[in-house]
């Protein structure tokens, strides 16, 4: 095992490394968290590969961006409170200026023959690439028989228009039943908690449903800080999240427009939420860009302050992974619905479904970077607007 090194880095050092991971990070979470390994626990010696596991698992027990969460925790270990704002902040800068400059145009020729083109051809990779992730975690997350079970009432329950905050709950509820069935414990999720911690770690998500008032960069700024305090798993579960808010209630987007900001997302590095970033340009301008992503990111910096003393208490704990269990299952579940309602509306013609099963293979039995296949399918598009 690798040792930590005595170096502690400068803000300036700390910052030039997020901003450089930031701008070259391409390829989605898994990709990020193999190259923060490679960069802190190879390279630079800053954190030994025990205490990065120990992050990244802490990552995947709290809602938000895991791998931006993990730059989190890292800068949060070498620079405390300052490396903590640093860290999260240059890892997340980069993409969320490249995303707003393409929102930009976007607005400003979207609707032009070429553009809209190549983003008509980009839309069915972009559902191949949710599929794929779907299968991929999957295949870890559903455990068990009960498991199997939570996840298909979640399905049905999505489907039905069930709101997805309210799924991730009952599905985190019923893993938690069932582990009482098996194993009957006193100890409750919440107990593990300080008081103080369990205000910190509700009052957030609660805020944004207690202060909502109808002024629109104030309600913009809510609804992304509800989203990124309820989002668990996979980048893709914000999916589900962003149709029911901005599509289903609001109806400041369309399906189009959704799934265009999912594929900006999908081919500019850094985390797959500076999607906030290209809706919040599209309903409000840079005002609208600059509040959605301080709304988006704003709860994962706050969890992980009030989460890394009591990480060791809830992995102890057979009622919090219980819990936990569920609510992933709960985001995959989510995640289907998704896939089947844009890929319904997606994939009406031959070309479109020849495209989808193009990436799906390139993807799942290759395993070629989803960078690749949004920038092929792109190319596709701007060649077929050619000729």
């Amino acid at each position: 095992m690798l040792a930590e090194s005595d170096h502690q880095p400068s803000l300036a050092e700390l910052a030039f490394v997020f901003l450089k991971l930031g701008t070259i990070a391409f390829g989605g979470p898994a990709a990020h968290i193999a190259m923060m390994e490679e960069e802190f626990v190879r390279k630079r010696h800053w954190i030994t590969h025990a205490d990065f596991l120990d992050r990244l698992a802490a990552a995947s027990l709290i809602p938000g961006p895991s791998s931006t969460e993990v730059a989190i925790f890292i800068g949060r270990a070498r620079r405390g409170w300052a490396g903590l704002v640093v860290a999260g902040c240059c890892f997340i800068l980069p993409a969320a200026v490249l995303v707003e400059l393409i929102a930009s145009a976007y607005v400003r020729f979207g609707s032009l023959p070429h553009v809209a083109g190549i983003l008509h051809v980009i839309k069915p990779a972009v559902i191949a690439i949710i599929v794929q992730a779907l299968w991929t975690l999957s295949r870890t997350a559903i455990k068990t028989p009960t498991l199997a079970v939570v996840g298909g009432l979640t399905v049905i329950a999505s489907a039905l228009g069930m709101s997805p905050l309210t799924v991730l709950a009952l599905a985190g509820l019923a893993s938690a039943v069932a582990h009482w069935i098996k194993r009957p414990k006193p100890a409750l999720l919440l107990l593990a908690l300080p008081p103080q911690r369990c205000v910190l770690l509700a009052g957030t998500a609660a805020a944004a449903t207690i202060f909502a008032v109808p002024v629109s960069l104030m309600r913009l700024f809510l609804s992304f800080l509800k989203i990124g305090s309820a989002v668990f798993g996979s980048g893709y579960v914000l999916l589900a999240f962003l149709r029911a808010e901005f599509i289903d209630h609001l109806h400041w987007l369309t399906e189009t427009q959704l799934l265009d900001a999912v594929a900006v997302g999908q081919f500019t590095p850094g985390p797959v939420f500076t999607t906030a970033t290209f809706i919040g340009y599209v309903v409000a301008g840079v005002p609208g860009a600059a509040v959605a992503t301080v709304g988006i990111f704003l709860p994962g910096f706050l969890f992980v302050a009030a989460s890394e003393p009591l990480l060791p208490r809830l992995r102890r704990s057979p009622t919090a992974s219980a819990v936990l269990d569920g609510i992933v299952v709960g985001s995959l579940a989510l995640m289907a619905v998704v896939a089947w309602q844009l890929g319904r509306s997606t994939l009406l013609d031959w070309p479109s479904i020849l495209i989808f099963l193009a990436s799906a293979v390139a993807l799942l039995r290759f395993r070629l970077n989803s960078a690749w296949i949004i920038a092929g399918a792109a190319l596709i598009g701007l060649a077929l607007r050619i000729h």
